[in-house]
């Protein structure tokens, strides 16, 4: 195969199914889009899809193809992120990812990092999706709950967050607080939308409070803690944020079992070079001084 341009136009339309979406994630026009669909199928002398009117669905061979063509992408993509963190000089992008809900502790250490290195450009990543390290998508990732377990990575225990149940004081002026787990039952709280999500309090919380309890629920965990803030119901907060705040009244105090244990994850190719040391270095040396 002598036309890389080709077989990455229909990988992309097997991925996302419409010759529309495809341009799109290319930045080419619909009709180049159409124009290397027909003439690989041309120079292969099958067909790779089936067109309808909602879009293309690949055939048997447009599958095989498309799992061939993946392959390579993914290994390109891990190569680039490879060659990004390589070199003497703590220069470039650095990638970083973690929950949103330490963006307050990471980014003073991130602009800190950087006014030492003027060469380099943060790209700090938050939420919920775990960022692939073996596909270059970051260079170093702070993840909570177990430990990873995607091969090929290096990973530290790295801190540990302890966690407390809190109610406003406006949710308790109209709710009262309860006495104990046995009277969850009478309560509302607030929780994941996600009831495999990994944090050991919202397992916790969901073996003690009915479903029908749990009566706000979001995805974001800073999203979660404001709700609790504004009274939508009883949640857990980090000790930290519930720390000094007379708006808040402690149901329950952190437990062992709610408390999640940070890590820090690097991947093995980048985890001895310059860039990616000089930072996790740099986060170890800082994060004495966080309040967890």
């Amino acid at each position: 195969m002598d036309n890389w341009d080709e077989v990455r136009t229909a990988y992309q339309v097997a991925r996302v199914g419409t010759v529309s979406g495809a341009a799109e994630v290319l930045g080419v026009h619909h009709a180049t889009v159409i124009r290397h669909i027909d003439a690989l199928e041309a120079r292969l002398g099958v067909k790779l899809f089936q067109r309808h009117a909602r879009g293309y669905t690949a055939t048997e061979a447009g599958a095989d193809l498309l799992r061939v063509a993946q392959a390579t992408d993914d290994q390109f993509n891990q190569l680039v992120g490879r060659l990004r963190g390589q070199g003497d000089t703590v220069a470039g992008e650095l990638v970083v990812t973690s929950l949103d809900g330490f963006s307050h502790l990471m980014l003073p250490v991130l602009t800190e990092f950087q006014a030492l290195h003027p060469d380099l450009v943060v790209r700090y990543l938050t939420g919920e999706r775990l960022f692939r390290l073996e596909y270059g998508e970051a260079h170093v990732a702070i993840r909570a709950g177990s430990a990873p377990d995607q091969p090929d990575n290096v990973v530290q225990p790295f801190a540990t967050a302890r966690t407390g149940l809190y109610a406003s004081r406006t949710y308790a002026d109209a709710h009262g607080l309860p006495a104990g787990t046995g009277d969850f039952a009478r309560h509302r709280f607030v929780a994941n939308d996600d009831e495999t999500n990994r944090a050991p309090f919202n397992a916790w919380l969901r073996s003690h409070a009915p479903d029908r309890c749990i009566t706000f629920r979001a995805t974001s965990g800073s999203v979660m803690e404001q709700a609790v803030l504004a009274g939508a119901g009883i949640g857990f907060l980090p000790e930290w944020m519930a720390a000094g705040r007379d708006d808040l009244v402690q149901v329950m105090p952190p437990q062992p079992d709610w408390a999640s244990t940070l890590w820090l994850v690097t991947h093995v190719d980048l985890h001895r070079t310059t860039k990616v040391q000089s930072f996790t270095r740099f986060l170890k040396d800082r994060a004495g001084d966080w309040r967890l």
